[in-house]
């Protein structure tokens, strides 16, 4: 099954969550949330990759970042740390190259409610093999969203 990533007025091939799209989405629950959201910074690694051209804001990733996805800490929760946490966390330096580019989804985001899902992003991917609720497409493609998108743009997830 081929899914489309359409940002704006533009679509890309993509590759979602192991369990399909849900309304309902829940921590761990290997689904992507549908709904029409807005993007945060687009992250990157400065040693792998070039520094990319976007009208989003540049952060570069560093051995100490991560994101909480831990139901336990209230405090962090689905929220981006410049270090590694005690809680449970994604790491966003890592051996693979999946988050070389990465732009977090606005999902559950300002106030985030415990349990609802975390860790939404669209990053990259070699083999579109489905995610545990992410979006990934190809890095030439995220290199292209990258020129098109702007703070204001939003991701249309159906």
């Amino acid at each position: 099954k081929k899914n489309i990533l359409k940002i704006d007025d533009f679509y890309f091939k993509c590759a979602i969550g192991k369990n399909g799209l849900t309304k309902k989405k829940i921590e761990g629950d290997n689904k992507t949330p549908v709904g029409l959201f807005k993007l945060e910074n687009l992250y990157y690694r400065s040693d792998r990759i070039k520094k990319p051209l976007t009208k989003l804001k540049l952060i570069r990733i560093n051995q100490n970042m991560c994101w909480c996805d831990d139901i336990k800490d209230r405090e962090n929760y689905n929220r981006f740390s410049h270090r590694i946490l005690k809680s449970k966390h994604e790491k966003l330096f890592r051996k693979d190259n999946k988050y070389d580019l990465l732009i977090p989804i606005k999902y559950n985001f300002k106030k985030p409610k415990i349990g609802k899902g975390s860790c939404i992003f669209i990053h990259i991917t070699r083999n579109y093999k489905p995610t545990a609720g992410c979006i990934t497409v190809s890095e030439k493609d995220f290199l292209i969203i990258s020129k098109l998108i702007n703070s204001k743009s939003k991701i249309n997830i159906s």
